[in-house]
């Protein structure tokens, strides 16, 4: 009786053990997921008290540097490059038979007189000649006299019937024969003085000696060639090759300042000559500038011209300014809702200063002054102003 009594205690003692060992393995999952929920609640609880970035929802614009030209009186200026050359150039050399120069007169780079000797050639032959033409003359003057003494004489006679109307004729005939023998070795003399006169080498005119290939010592002849070369009142001019379009504009008489190269000063000079033809192969004139002398103007030199062919009341802008696509030239400007918008324009002559517009802009636009490149048409920007330095 007592066995089967007391075993209902013990199982019970049994299952107690086994549900606290139960509980006590279940514990630590409590505690995680409590430390988890704790967690969770705090970051929750940061992300609502840190407020949340602002999104950009707007576009950042661009800004761009504006500029309003205004309009003023501008110089077209046409450039062009060019030879330098004598406006007028001698070439000099022997005008008579020649012979072996005795003495040169003058060098390059020497100013002469008109008729002035550039050099001699050598005349002891011609010397005799003239000399021999000389005696020949006192020769047939004396011929001469006794042909008139006899004459005279014969006339004295006649009347007394000594000589005859025949004799006095072939008299008078010998004196005029005498005389024309006279005038004949004058004239011969004459001549043999000319040709001496051009064994000296003379120049035709005032002017500067550019070159001179002829020495003491040399043989020259009539076919030698240009012994010397003379600027004719040492003027100087420029050969600016111009397009068919720059040769359209010019005219006689505009102003041009003309650049040697290897200097930075200036020369003022005037057209004075415009080719009446166009090369076939370069499309291009030659208008011919007028220079005075000045030892920095060398003939066959190369120089630049700015040509003046009148003035124009026109905007001017950078060259930064203007942009140009297979539609031509063009600008963007500013319009009321600050969105960039495409002009069309002409352009003009381009100097220093900047870019002539000659149409599309009335010069009160806001100009954008550079980046046009890097936008497009309707874009909005934000303009920044900029004062133009005149």
């Amino acid at each position: 009786m007592n066995f089967e009594t007391s075993m209902p205690r013990n199982a019970e003692r049994i299952d107690y053990v086994a549900e606290e060992e139960t509980a006590r393995s279940k514990r630590p999952i409590y505690w995680l997921a409590a430390i988890i929920v704790i967690v969770a609640l705090a970051i929750g609880y940061y992300f609502l008290k840190t407020p949340a970035p602002k999104i950009e929802t707007a576009k950042q614009l661009p800004s761009v540097t504006v500029v309003i030209p205004g309009r003023e009186t501008i110089a077209n200026i046409v450039t062009s490059t060019g030879t330098l050359a004598a406006r007028r150039e001698m070439p000099v050399g022997v005008a008579g038979e020649g012979g072996v120069v005795s003495r040169v007169w003058v060098d390059a780079g020497d100013w002469v007189a008109e008729g002035q000797i550039l050099a001699s050639v050598d005349r002891a032959v011609q010397a005799q000649e003239s000399n021999q033409l000389s005696a020949g003359i006192a020769a047939a003057q004396a011929d001469a006299r006794l042909a008139q003494s006899e004459l005279d004489r014969a006339r004295a006679l006649v009347d007394r019937g000594f000589i005859s109307k025949a004799d006095i004729d072939r008299k008078s005939a010998a004196r005029d024969s005498a005389q024309a023998r006279v005038s004949v070795a004058v004239a011969q003399l004459g001549a043999a003085k000319a040709r001496m006169r051009r064994l000296d080498i003379r120049s035709p005119a005032a002017g500067y000696v550019l070159s001179r290939s002829v020495e003491t010592g040399q043989v020259v002849s009539a076919g030698a060639g240009a012994l010397f070369r003379i600027a004719r009142g040492g003027e100087m001019e420029m050969h600016a090759q111009l397009s068919e379009a720059d040769l359209a504009k010019m005219s006689v008489g505009l102003n041009a300042t003309v650049t040697p190269v290897g200097t930075a000063s200036g020369f003022n000079g005037q057209i004075w000559q415009l080719s009446p033809t166009i090369d076939p192969q370069t499309r291009q004139g030659i208008a011919r500038i007028a220079l005075p002398y000045n030892v920095a103007l060398r003939p066959g030199g190369f120089a630049s011209a700015n040509i003046t062919s009148g003035v124009a009341d026109a905007p001017l802008l950078p060259e930064s300014a203007v942009q140009s696509d297979a539609r031509g030239n063009y600008v963007y400007i500013i319009s009321g809702a600050n969105k960039a918008e495409r002009r069309d324009i002409k352009v003009g002559s381009v100097t220093n200063n900047g870019v002539t517009i000659l149409s599309g802009l009335s010069g009160q636009e806001q100009v954008i002054l550079s980046a046009g490149a890097f936008l497009n048409a309707g874009e909005t920007v934000k303009p920044v102003r900029q004062t133009l330095q005149k």
